[in-house]
């Protein structure tokens, strides 16, 4: 363990920084065969008036600072998926669509259903079939850059949605959102910055590049994704681990806080207020939750454990999520800022409902490996790997230090299908403490995502 994050670690203790059933628990499901699916965000079709005459998001970093100090407020300051909808450079708007050649499924530009400027790129597949399309960066250099895209699909599950860049000696490598848990119908874009799924064991030459490749993996009878607005961002200089708890087991205060204490690491837990007021068998108590949180974990909302999508009435939704933010202010937790989606549920009304009283969360919840940049992910829409399989943990971990990423994972109680032995976490703990990487809490990767970055 580097000295560097030992220390900070043991800062971060000290200040007290801010704090089921089935395999993928609270997700539903693992993956499929193809892969994953991953949509949400904003509707708003209109080009940004933050955009500078270089793409860049003038508020990228020129906003109001978070995190906050302390128990937060009930409300936010700002919306945060406007806020910070258009960070880095604008590589391509989808303008001319005669830069693009689909190889498979369909395409045409759509002037109806827009991210940014007057057009995006609506790519279709009306069988089994995945959808492919491609584009020449001969003269861009990507040295160091990550890539985001707004996406937005009508076809959610079962959907991996791939940024494939190769290089001009044919090495490549690949950007890969493993999971679309937006729920339809009431779909809207969101912004994906997928993480390095996999490579060429020869690292593509990213200033000599061929050519930018958008695939659609499905296993479905058919399959609709818009795409709009790919941008880049500058790389962090190392990688990050996030290690997030759900529902507030006594499995965890019992068995894996020991251990994380023992390594220094500081972990995000997402409690069920009801159950933990009901005092339920199991579950840990609101003193221990408060102890934790002294510790230096970071307790963040959860909230009523049922899937917010299935809510019809919008007033349901803003006192849902009014109420539960409220019982967490009330218990000074000072991570109500951030939320983690029950069941990993969210569409388009509820998002709009959620900036008004959080900063960031989500999840775009996958079984495989499911990592995302640190500079561009949508606030409310990032991805995370269910915590079930050492080596698939593993290996999150091993890409987050190679490409200078961050892997969320994500765990229940030891019992259960969808995390991964007691044994096995000790194993992943310590492989995290020998890898090059840092463990960080929502703070710390959302005070990363509110700097300046191009």
């Amino acid at each position: 363990m580097s000295q560097h994050r030992s220390t900070r670690r043991r800062l971060l203790a000290l200040s007290g920084a801010a704090g089921l059933t089935g395999i993928a628990g609270c997700a539903d499901r693992l993956d499929s065969i193809t892969g994953d699916n991953g949509d949400v965000g904003a509707d708003n079709g209109n080009e940004s008036e933050n955009e500078s005459e270089t793409g860049a998001d003038i508020d990228d970093g020129d906003g109001p600072a978070a995190p906050v100090d302390g128990v937060p407020e009930l409300e936010t300051e700002y919306d945060s998926r406007e806020q910070y909808r258009q960070p880095g450079h604008q590589l391509d708007d989808f303008s001319d669509l005669d830069q693009w050649e689909v190889v498979q499924g369909s395409g045409e530009a759509d002037e109806d259903v827009v991210f940014d400027g007057d057009q995006s790129f609506r790519l279709e597949s009306d069988g089994e079939e995945n959808i492919v399309a491609e584009r020449s960066l001969e003269g861009e250099d990507l040295t160091e850059m990550d890539l985001s895209v707004a996406v937005r699909t009508s076809t959610p599950q079962n959907i991996t949605i791939n940024l494939r860049l190769v290089d001009q000696f044919g090495s490549e490598r690949v950007h890969s959102l493993r999971e679309v848990t937006y729920r339809e119908p009431d779909i809207g874009w969101f912004r994906a910055s997928p993480g390095v799924f996999e490579q060429d064991d020869y690292e593509p030459t990213m200033d000599h590049l061929d050519r930018l490749e958008i695939q659609v993996l499905h296993s479905m009878d058919e399959a609709e994704v818009w795409i709009d607005d790919v941008r880049t961002h500058e790389r962090p200089d190392q990688g990050y681990v996030m290690l997030v708890w759900d529902d507030g087991f006594s499995d965890y205060y019992e068995t894996a806080s020991p251990l994380h204490d023992e390594f220094d690491f500081q972990t995000v837990q997402a409690p069920v207020p009801q159950w933990t007021e009901q005092g339920r068998d199991g579950i840990m108590s609101v003193s221990e939750l408060q102890e934790r949180q002294e510790a230096g974990d970071q307790i963040v909302v959860h909230g009523t454990h049922e899937p917010i999508h299935e809510y019809d009435d919008e007033d349901a939704i803003d006192a849902r999520l009014r109420q539960d933010k409220h019982w967490f202010i009330q218990n000074d937790f000072e991570g109500a800022n951030y939320i983690v989606f029950p069941h990993n549920s969210f569409d388009n009304t509820s998002l709009e409902y959620t900036t008004q009283y959080h900063y960031c969360g989500g999840f775009n919840q996958a079984g495989d490996v499911n990592t995302t940049s640190v500079y561009g992910f949508d606030p409310l829409v990032l991805p995370r790997t269910i915590g079930h399989d050492l080596e698939i943990s593993k290996r999150c971990v091993d890409l987050a230090a190679e490409h200078n990423q961050c892997t969320i994972l994500n765990f229940h109680a030891f019992d259960e299908d969808n995390t991964m032995p007691a044994d096995d976490y000790e194993e992943l703990l310590e492989h995290i403490d020998d890898a090059d990487v840092e463990v960080i809490t929502f703070d710390d990767l959302w005070e990363m995502r509110t700097e300046p970055h191009y």
